[in-house]
């Protein structure tokens, strides 16, 4: 069976995490995966967290950003570089360029907001 998704800009959303999420595909129906487009703004820094059963992709569409992953050096990616985040590692993402960071978020199994976790106070 055939399913399409057709992308809709007004369902974009601003979350705690310091960006905004477009989630493309985010079924109960298809718990196997789930894509968010996501985008952060010049010079903001992601919230420090964690997605525990779940294993996070980013791909990069669009600007510069710098990944913070466990306790890994930070590195440079931009576009079309793939990022592998496993399940439960701390992580952050930084926008360094001068226009938006845009990636795609694909999840394994699919996102769900119980398994976040914030690594930052309060």
């Amino acid at each position: 069976m055939t399913d399409i998704k057709q992308y809709d800009p007004k369902k974009q959303f601003s979350t705690t995490e310091r960006c905004d999420i477009n989630e493309l595909l985010n079924s109960i129906n298809d718990t196997l995966c789930s894509i968010a487009r996501a985008c952060v703004a010049p010079g903001v820094t992601t919230q420090l967290h964690r997605v525990k059963n779940t294993i996070e992709r980013y791909i990069i569409l669009e600007g510069q950003g710098r990944v913070f992953i466990n306790n890994a050096p930070p590195e440079d990616v931009g576009h079309l570089d793939v990022v592998t985040i496993p399940s439960g590692v701390p992580q952050k993402i930084e926008n360094c360029g001068h226009t938006e960071l845009v990636f795609l978020c694909i999840c394994t199994p699919r996102f769900e907001q119980k398994n976040y976790i914030s690594l930052e106070a309060e």
